[in-house]
């Protein structure tokens, strides 16, 4: 509650004239009047800059209210862009783009899209984001050969205004099953062109279709809320789902699937002037005349998060990380591998908890490392590392969950390891074998067939010099002084010698 400026000066006079003319310091009464103690004066002089103080706040409150009532809406529009597959750094992206906008109180954001698709989950955060944004969102399809598919056509139905450029194309939004299907035949199915029993072969595919029918329904169910919500082509919607069904601009505005057609940001902005859309469930007008455009560039985080979350350097991280801890506990003290190793492996388990990875592939490729490396400890003369090998290439295959365009291991990235995997272990068997034909150069064993001097000799008995040492010998016949001998068994400590032929 604020009192008027005049009650505030009334106040402040009624205070003024009660310790006017009044002495501090008088001992008699005067006019009747009780004489003032300087502790009553001191209080009555606190109060009076109380009441200074608390009338200065309530006006500057007054002020500061009226001047941020006053602030018009920045005439500023954020740009955003959504380029390539949609997977966890896009919704990242959007998420902080989307706040700075708020926070900045810009007019509109505009989401300029060409992607061929992406992870249900990051689509999904993205267009919650857009549902529940106080800024209008403004989807735009663009450059001219831009598209924006599966995933993207969601975010176009689910934007306050949807718009594209010339050339452009939209639809396609049939989900993709994770985990996809087999390639091959599955044993005991019927071939295409098998006649038989019809009835068997309805119920072998009951399962798959019936999981196939619910994500389908799901997914319909999904996008025809979006396009109530907006206003737009519902059926065709449908039909972009069920039957992946696609649009260029000027059909899907002649359809009504999108709302207008712009060649670039200034043509987008004079169209978007004026129309009234739905915020929050608010109908707000936009006024998007002589807007600033202003791009929202993607922070370190965000660079950060799309490189780990490209499913190949997820997996070299992975492989770098498991090899690195192996040479660490192989050989302790050197640090390098092992920090380095860590560090990968953790970056690696971050990105594959964001992605669709099948545990099954995980677990094989752990299980195809672990043999090879027990090749190295524990030689099988190949069976352990061929079973590695080929156990990291069917894991690698096996690992990410998903045939969304964007989201799957290369493979010819899967071909180079399990190459280079397989060079590792020829070259430890290679090794092996060396080291198996190499002579005994250690132990008493390593004497066999060198050839040494005789420094002594009586009888069948002796000393001989071999390798600079002086050995005690015997001989099947007597042997003559500095004469050369080799020796051919050893019994105890004792060689057994021959002369040299």
């Amino acid at each position: 509650m604020c009192w008027p400026k005049s009650n505030w000066l009334e106040l402040m006079k009624r205070q003024n004239k009660q310790y006017s003319g009044r002495s501090i310091t008088a001992g008699r009464r005067r006019g009747g009047e009780r004489p003032i103690s300087f502790g009553s004066f001191m209080s009555g002089m606190k109060n009076r800059h109380i009441l200074y103080l608390a009338a200065f706040s309530a006006a500057a409150v007054l002020f500061t209210a009226q001047s941020v009532s006053q602030i018009p809406a920045a005439k500023t529009a954020r740009l955003l862009e959504l380029s390539g597959p949609i997977g966890p750094a896009a919704s990242d992206y959007f998420s902080k783009g989307l706040e700075k906008a708020r926070s900045e109180r810009a007019g509109i954001v505009i989401l300029r899209i060409d992607t061929p698709g992406g992870l249900a989950s990051s689509m999904r955060d993205i267009i919650k984001d857009i549902l529940a944004s106080p800024i209008p969102v403004v989807s735009y399809v663009a450059p001219s050969g831009a598209r924006a598919a599966s995933a993207g056509t969601y975010i176009m139905y689910a934007a306050h205004v949807a718009a594209m450029a010339p050339g452009t194309n939209l639809g396609a939004a049939t989900p993709v099953q994770v985990g996809g299907g087999s390639p091959f035949p599955v044993p005991g199915s019927p071939d295409k062109g098998d006649k038989g029993d019809k009835g068997a072969d309805k119920d072998s595919a009951k399962p798959s279709a019936s999981m196939q029918d619910k994500i389908v329904n799901d997914s319909v169910a999904y996008i025809r809320s979006l396009a109530q919500l907006r206003g737009r082509n519902a059926d065709w919607a449908e039909k972009a789902v069920r039957e992946a069904a696609s649009l260029a601009s000027e059909d899907a505005l002649k359809k009504k699937v999108i709302d207008l057609i712009a060649e670039d940001l200034d043509e987008l902005l004079a169209k978007v002037n004026g129309r009234t859309t739905k915020v929050l469930g608010v109908s707000q007008t936009l006024d998007t005349a002589g807007m600033k455009v202003d791009i929202f560039e993607p922070d370190w985080r965000t660079k950060l998060l799309g490189i780990i979350t490209n499913p190949n350097v997820a997996y070299v991280l992975m492989l770098i990380g498991i090899y690195g801890l192996i040479l660490e506990f192989y050989s302790p003290g050197t640090m390098v591998p092992g920090t380095i190793g860590a560090i990968s492996l953790l970056l690696a388990l971050y990105a594959f908890n964001l992605l669709p990875i099948n545990y099954a592939g995980l677990a094989l490729i752990l299980l195809g490392i672990a043999l090879i490396t027990a090749e190295a400890f524990m030689p099988s003369f190949g069976i352990l590392g061929l079973g590695g090998v080929a156990s990291l290439v069917i894991g690698s295959i096996m690992l990410i969950e998903t045939d969304l365009p964007g989201f799957q291991i290369s493979r010819f990235l899967i071909g180079s390891i399990a190459a280079l995997s397989a060079g590792a272990f020829a070259l430890m068997l290679l090794f092996l074998i060396r080291a198996r034909r190499k002579p005994v150069v250690s132990g008493v064993e390593h004497l066999l067939g060198n050839e040494g001097r005789v420094i002594e000799w009586d009888g069948l008995n002796g000393r001989v010099r071999i390798q600079g040492e002086i050995w005690s010998a015997r001989a099947e016949a007597p042997l003559k002084h500095d004469s050369r001998v080799r020796v051919d068994r050893i019994e105890g400590l004792q060689l057994v010698v021959r002369p040299k032929s």
